[in-house]
């Protein structure tokens, strides 16, 4: 007999099988879940975005702040801006980056606390 032939809590499983069908979102939402996850996944980008939690910053202060050079600072902004994790605004010569919305810092936030709860374990 094969596991799905024979589960001794099917009724439960099947139950749970709906609700999960149910909360999952369209596959379209996935997808963006999934690129956004990918882009924080870099630590050069993870540093970015760190840097920008405390307000906006112009591209030669984000360098110092992340220890790397203009031209990788540059193009991973560009990555972050392209898929609307950051904005920026012109302010005379120099363009300020920010972060783009709320959602972007709960995320940050939520990725810090798991990683210290699985650090002190």
């Amino acid at each position: 007999m094969t596991e799905r032939q024979y589960c001794e809590h099917q009724a439960t499983h099947e139950q749970l099988v709906v609700k999960a069908k149910e909360v999952t979102p369209a596959i379209g939402y996935i997808n963006i879940m999934c690129q956004i996850l990918k882009l924080l996944g870099d630590p050069t980008r993870m540093k970015i975005i760190y840097s920008l939690l405390n307000g906006e910053m112009c591209v030669l202060h984000i360098v110092e702040a992340v220890e790397v050079n203009q031209s990788a600072v540059s193009q991973q902004l560009r990555l972050l801006k392209d898929n609307k994790l950051v904005k920026s605004r012109r302010e005379g010569k120099n363009i300020l980056y920010s972060i783009a919305d709320e959602h972007i810092i709960d995320i940050i936030n939520l990725a810090k606390a798991h990683a210290y709860c699985e650090l002190e374990k």
